[in-house]
């Protein structure tokens, strides 16, 4: 890689401005070496949310945007005020809040990252939320930590729900069975579960592969009890799981989503828990993130909510950094980029 060609830079003369957007985890920098960059450019690190006038700010002044997937949307409206903006690179290989179209219209590529073990990560995710729900981990745990309070209140040993089910002889219905739902589909049957499936093209021979039975999605609701989606957010399936399907869920159901918040009716979902059906949720993705200390849903005690946990595990944070690092570098050098999004 030529270090010495020369450098791209809305000012003549002016070092270029890359600017990494919401790296909360601090991965940029711990997973690898910025020096390269910050030698011939300027670097920002964002690593809490922005909104509004701080973003645009901060953004103003970028020939480059390294997004964290899709936490900031990146948007005609906000693109049209980016005179400087050069590149964008986001990690991962999708992003349904990037504008290509509005970026291919000045001439501005796009790159992506790899991804690493992320369908492993969130599938090993979704199957230890179900357990923490199932087993009432969270609370009970909670309940043996208590210590007395200036209340006079004590410690306890055990909670009220103690008296726990099992999972061998339920039945697991996963709505979408492809890469992460056909792992959990495995992990539920080495735990003697019976598995029902559904997304909008299932066959019954693709679900048998995957040792499942394919039903119609109201079967599949009606008699699980435990219902996990896996399925990516489209025309068809946004809001999928509205009023009427959530209704449909035995009283003793527990709904898991590790997938996106907007195949969920939030509104609906917020109702039906106040009704008591599902009686329980675990959440991992939310409408807003992070999740706002006033949301609703932390109100719930029978909520266990996890903070977007599915995708972040160091290898798949590994391959983003590093790959975020080298569309940068190869930009600053005037070399090929990699892995350049098609508009």
């Amino acid at each position: 890689m030529n270090q010495t060609s020369p450098f791209l830079s809305a000012v003549p003369g002016q070092r270029p401005c890359i600017v990494v957007l919401d790296d909360y985890e601090q991965a940029f920098e711990a997973l690898a070496d910025w020096q390269p960059v910050r030698k011939h450019a300027q670097l920002h690190i964002q690593t809490t949310p922005l909104k509004g006038a701080p973003l645009l700010e901060l953004l103003a002044e970028a020939d480059v945007v390294v997004l964290m997937r899709d936490r900031t949307p990146l948007l005609a409206d906000l693109i049209a005020q980016l005179p400087r903006l050069k590149l964008v690179v986001f990690t991962g290989t999708r992003n349904q809040a990037l504008d290509v179209a509005a970026l291919a219209a000045r001439g501005i590529p796009v790159c992506h990252t790899g991804w690493g073990p992320s369908k492993d990560s969130t599938a090993e995710l979704t199957w230890a939320l179900i357990m923490a729900a199932h087993k009432r981990l969270v609370e009970n745990c909670n309940a043996l930590m208590q210590r007395k309070s200036q209340e006079g209140l004590e410690g306890h040993w055990r909670t009220p729900h103690a008296l726990l089910p099992v999972l061998k002889g339920e039945i697991l219905g996963l709505v979408g069975l492809g890469e992460i739902g056909g792992r959990v589909a495995r992990y539920a049957q080495a735990f003697g579960m019976e598995v029902l499936a559904w997304s909008p093209r299932m066959t019954a021979e693709r679900a048998a592969e995957h040792g499942a039975s394919f039903v119609d999605l109201d079967t599949l609701l009606a008699r699980s009890r435990i219902v996990s989606l896996h399925l990516v957010v489209s025309a068809q399936t946004r809001g999928l799981i509205n009023a009427e399907r959530l209704a449909l869920m035995r009283a003793d159901s527990l709904l898991v989503n590790t997938s996106r918040s907007t195949l969920v009716d939030t509104a609906a979902l917020l109702q039906a828990l106040s009704q008591g059906r599902p009686a329980q949720v675990a959440l991992d993705v939310f409408d807003a993130e992070p999740l706002p200390e006033d949301d609703p849903l932390r109100r719930f005690p029978q909520a266990l909510l996890s903070p977007h946990l599915g995708f972040v595990a160091r290898p798949v944070f590994e391959t983003f950094v590093q790959d975020a690092r080298e569309c940068v570098l190869a930009w600053l050098t005037r070399e090929p980029l990699p892995r350049v999004l098609a508009p």
